[in-house]
């Protein structure tokens, strides 16, 4: 384990870390040498006549002061040291964890809570005093290894005035150590097992602090009711902790009456017998140094930094075994060109439950189709879109694009061909350019890309308001910065994706891609994109069945099968589940009913004679 608590510090370099370990040593071996140079000092005073005695405590004077010099200088040197080599350290380790997480090709384990509260524990940020960053747990170890020399260096010293003194001492001190390091684990281990009741008592902090839950406060008179939750689980968790420290108050006090023991046990003889002319004051001296010396020593290091790291470090090691880093996939790769897409027998049910969400789905997407699929919540949509990104793997069956299995291209190979619009899509505090080129991070900004993809997402009358144009901030956090609407961050979002396809993707997917614009709006900006798609299949979810009524094919999901296809008009004359649907929300566009995430219903512009068209 103290290999493992010593890994993160390889970050830190050969150079630093030499020099670090030097310095720690060399503070670690100054009580020994101090305990000498002391009894040398006070050795030379007490046997030397007064009219020589200058001559004789000169060099034995500037050692000691010398020595003491050097304690501090070495503090002051030794402090930048450790926090570069902490900084690199931890650093590090962050980079690390959080390529692994992004490396992870799907999304099965990232969205387990076990591993979400591991990725917060690895992930080096302390958020109370109980826990520690990898490096605390590094630099700890060399401190008690440095330590470790220093003790034998004062024993040595001890031995050679009072070898009987050794024992008394050094047992009497590693016990010490050692029980106190099991004290803090058991305070830490009970504060730790409370922290689910900190986490609830911070949920209904946060909700009496938050402008959304506010409302429900102020009308139904929760606030009371809610500080009394707050109690109630700050209690839970602080009773145990507190009758904890209360027992290591008095462990404390008992330390410092067997440490005051001892060090009488060894002070009281050693004196009675310098006193006696038994031995020397300098013997005495220095056995007095290096007998404290070997107390200061066992606290060279704080335990609570070797506790606190190991649940980092075992978070860590969690985290490699449950993600960990495949090699790339082989050479398969897509060939040149349109290709079709392919659901063979796909059958998918989520991790950890029995739910069978697709069931041997069959589906085909071809090279410039636009293919809506429409269905009740629940039916499988959302979940069809995810096993095309490859962010989850069929339970059975595959997915096929150019005759070629997903699993086979590799994560990495396949999204360079697919583009995508998710419903929950993120709003990233960048220039309105940085957030559509994000679609293709990998290459150099596309000038021309850039200004097709906006073209077609219908962005371009958006960004001539934005007082910078494509270099304007979208978050007021930043200077010159304005916050959009949800319907234009929505065009954002969408002409991010578009330029992916324009930078070279052959496939696009888009789910609820403008749940926020108004009918009129969406409907432009799908007929644009059905006129010049080209050869790149489309594939739309979209709740607005008069949306979807462009698609060459519409496809019905119940139950994670396909139970109605077809176009449009194909489906209205088959008279099913499809034209139901269709007819409803027709009727409620008829009477002005706008279904717009973007604002409350009075801000909704739009009129029901233009909403019924449309529908």
């Amino acid at each position: 384990m103290r290999i493992v608590f010593l890994r993160p510090l390889r970050a830190a370099g050969p150079v630093l870390l030499t020099a670090l370990l030097t310095l720690l040593l060399l503070q670690a071996l100054l009580p020994a040498a101090t305990a000498l140079a002391m009894g040398e000092l006070v050795g030379r005073v007490r046997g030397v006549p007064g009219e020589e005695l200058w001559q004789a405590v000169l060099w034995p004077l500037l050692a000691f002061t010398g020595l003491l010099l050097g304690t501090h200088l070495l503090e002051c040197l030794t402090e930048p040291l450790d926090f570069l080599a902490r900084a690199r350290a931890d650093g590090d380790h962050r980079r690390r964890l959080l390529l692994r997480a992004a490396s992870t090709p799907t999304l099965e384990v990232l969205e387990r809570p076990g591993t979400r509260q591991l990725l917060r524990t690895a992930a080096a940020d302390p958020e109370n005093w109980t826990e520690r960053k990898p490096s605390d747990g590094a630099v700890a170890q060399l401190r008690l290894l440095c330590a470790a020399v220093g003790f034998g260096a004062s024993a040595v010293v001890l031995a050679g005035y009072a070898w009987w003194a050794v024992p008394v001492l050094v047992v009497p001190a590693v016990a010490l150590r050692v029980h106190f390091g099991r004290s803090i684990s058991a305070f830490v281990r009970r504060w730790l097992a409370g922290t689910g009741a900190w986490d609830q008592m911070m949920v209904w902090a946060s909700a009496l602090a938050s402008g959304g839950a506010g409302k429900d406060v102020r009308v139904f008179g929760l606030g009371e009711w809610m500080v009394g939750r707050m109690r109630h689980h700050l209690l839970e968790m602080f009773e145990p902790v507190w009758r904890e420290h209360i027992r290591h108050l008095w462990r404390c006090l008992a330390h410092g009456a067997v440490v005051l023991a001892v060090l009488l046990c060894v002070f009281v003889p050693a004196a009675s017998s310098a006193a006696g002319g038994e031995s020397t004051v300098a013997a005495a001296t220095a056995a007095l140094s290096a007998g404290w010396s070997l107390f200061t020593l066992a606290e060279y290091c704080d335990p609570r930094d070797v506790v606190g790291a190991r649940a980092c470090l075992e978070a860590t090691a969690e985290l490699e075994r449950l993600l960990p880093v495949r090699p790339a996939a082989g050479a398969a790769d897509l060939a040149e060109g349109p290709f079709t897409v392919r659901f063979e027998d796909v059958s998918f049910r989520y991790p950890g439950t029995d739910r069978t969400v697709l069931d041997r789905l069959d589906l085909e997407i071809a090279p410039g189709e636009l293919l809506a699929i429409v269905g009740m919540n629940g039916a499988g949509k959302s979940t069809l879109i995810k096993l095309l990104a490859g962010l989850y793997t069929p339970t059975s069956g595959r997915i096929t694009a150019g005759g070629t299995d997903l699993a086979d291209l590799g994560p990495e190979t396949w999204r360079r061909h697919v583009s995508m619009v998710f419903q929950d899509f993120v709003r990233y505090e960048l220039s309105a350019a940085e957030n559509v080129v994000l679609g293709r991070a990998d290459r150099p900004r596309d000038e021309q890309a850039l200004a097709r993809a906006a073209a077609d997402a219908g962005l371009s009358p958006v960004l001539q308001r934005l007082p910078a144009g494509w270099d304007t901030p979208l978050a007021r956090s930043r200077t010159g910065g304005v916050d959009l609407s949800g319907g234009q961050w929505q065009q954002i979002v969408l002409a991010r994706a578009l330029y992916a396809v324009h930078s070279g993707a052959g496939l696009l997917v888009l789910d609820e891609p403008t749940a926020h614009l108004d009918v009129r709006t969406e409907f432009d900006v799908f007929a644009r994109l059905a006129r010049r798609r080209g050869d790149t299949g489309v594939v739309l979810i979209s709740h607005r069945l008069s949306t979807v009524r462009q698609a060459d094919r519409i496809v019905l999901l119940d139950g994670g099968r396909i139970t109605e296809q077809g176009t449009h008009d194909e489906l209205m004359a088959l008279g099913g589940t499809y034209a139901e649907m269709f007819h409803i929300q027709a009727e409620r566009f008829r009477r002005g009913y706008d279904d717009r995430l973007d604002g409350p219903p009075d801000d909704r512009p739009g009129t029901a004679t233009t909403q019924g068209e449309s529908a």
